[in-house]
């Protein structure tokens, strides 16, 4: 996760930090990404159950609830262990997550164990009775996924008609004063849309938006279609670094994040030297470090519906456990489970252009969820990388001392 309001617009300094002494427990939730012990967050995907089919579904959601869904008693024991283990955060995603029978109950709970809950929602379901609930129970943020104007979204969620609903969902958020953002994920068929999004947030005083870069596991052909060369993404993150520098400009300050590609960070990192901006590139460069890059298995983690315990919500093809065996804190803590042991330190295990990059430290060698889903292997470059070869050879060491200098 990348914050580029916090790098590239200087909405937080490193500075921020100190007075939380960098633990999740003590941090506010927009600067968990930079704390120090790395409690996970966790994504549960409480439900299979959805009423879209979206293209980009990373969860192969159906139309009702998977075969061996948690029971009420099991989803409650699991609130309670993971708020117990420490986990500031616990996004309920889904499937469709309002769908859950008893998601205000889980919700509820988890604010009361003391980890904060967030809920990530197609909106459909989203009414003023259920927004006011959520807010009352303690909910601290819910996410609508807008994926590009109306064309665009409705054909990726495969519902005539879902932009508005989404829209609707939005604005029931903000009149039940329960904070609201929007998650995008970036494809060939929005990429268009991101500067109109931008008005929408601007028009609609929405203080929180993700960019999700796509993650192509493989499951449908037309998923391929929709990932975006090196140079579009490139583009895409100049497009988003440009209309936050300008909503900033004007006195609006949303928080602007992009997702599952830290290449993110050292490009705007180069891109704040390029622009002469060297002091603060020099701070950005030391929040990068302190965020330590991507976390799978290390600082997020995920469960599904059956309770089996993925190293982040993209990757399903590797099980670190089930919660219907052992709590979840001896299947993250477990030693004899070579590959989360290796994800915990894996600056040590990547390869190629990735072991040689400059920005090793502070990237942490990409998402290893699509470099296996690419070759097979979970320690290959991550291909979609946009840094050129010279880019990755900088000199980090001789850019910090330039830096502090100024």
């Amino acid at each position: 996760m990348i914050g580029v309001s916090k790098l590239y617009c200087g909405a937080v300094e490193p500075s921020d930090l100190l007075r939380y002494r960098r633990l999740s427990s003590e941090l506010p939730s927009h600067l968990l990404q930079f704390s120090e012990d790395k409690k996970p967050v966790i994504a549960w995907n409480v439900t299979r159950a959805c009423n879209l089919s979206c293209v980009h579904c990373y969860a192969s959601a159906t139309p009702g609830p998977a075969e061996g869904e948690l029971s009420r008693e099991e989803a409650l024991a699991l609130a309670r262990n993971l708020a117990d283990f420490g986990a500031p955060v616990i996004l309920f995603s889904g499937g469709e997550p309002l769908f859950h029978p008893h998601i205000f109950e889980l919700v509820e709970l988890t604010v009361k164990s003391g980890a904060r809950a967030v809920l990530s929602t197609n909106g459909l379901l989203l009414t003023r009775d259920w927004a006011l609930k959520l807010r009352d129970i303690g909910l601290s943020y819910v996410g609508v996924s807008l994926d590009g104007l109306a064309e665009a979204h409705d054909r990726m969620r495969g519902l005539a008609g879902a932009f508005d609903l989404a829209l609707q969902a939005i604005d029931t958020a903000k009149k039940a004063n329960l904070k609201v953002g929007l998650r995008l994920t970036i494809t060939k068929s929005n990429l268009g849309d991101i500067g109109q999004i931008f008005d929408l947030l601007e028009e609609e005083g929405v203080p929180r938006i993700c960019f999700y870069h796509l993650v192509d596991n493989g499951r449908r052909p037309e998923l391929a279609a929709e990932s975006l060369s090196h140079q579009e993404t490139r583009a895409a993150v100049d497009l988003i670094a440009k209309r936050t520098w300008l909503l900033r400009q004007k006195g609006f300050n949303p928080e602007v994040l992009t997702v599952d590609n830290p290449a993110d960070g050292p490009y705007l990192y180069l891109k704040m030297r390029e622009e002469g901006r060297l002091h603060e590139a020099g701070n950005a460069l030391e929040l990068l470090r302190l965020n330590g890059g991507a976390s799978s298995g290390h600082g997020v983690g995920a469960i599904s519906w059956d309770g089996l315990v993925y190293p982040d919500q993209f990757w399903r093809t590797r099980v670190l456990g089930s919660i219907r065996e052992r709590p979840f804190a001896e299947i993250w803590r477990d030693p004899g489970n070579e590959l989360l042991m290796k994800l915990k330190d894996k600056k040590s295990h990547v390869t190629g252009r990735c072991r040689v990059c400059g920005f090793l430290e502070i990237c942490g060698g990409g998402l290893r969820a699509r470099a296996d889903f690419a070759t097979g292997d979970p320690w290959a470059p991550d291909p979609a990388c946009y840094l050129t070869d010279e880019e990755i050879s900088i000199d980090l060491n001789g850019a910090s001392a330039v830096a502090a200098e100024m």
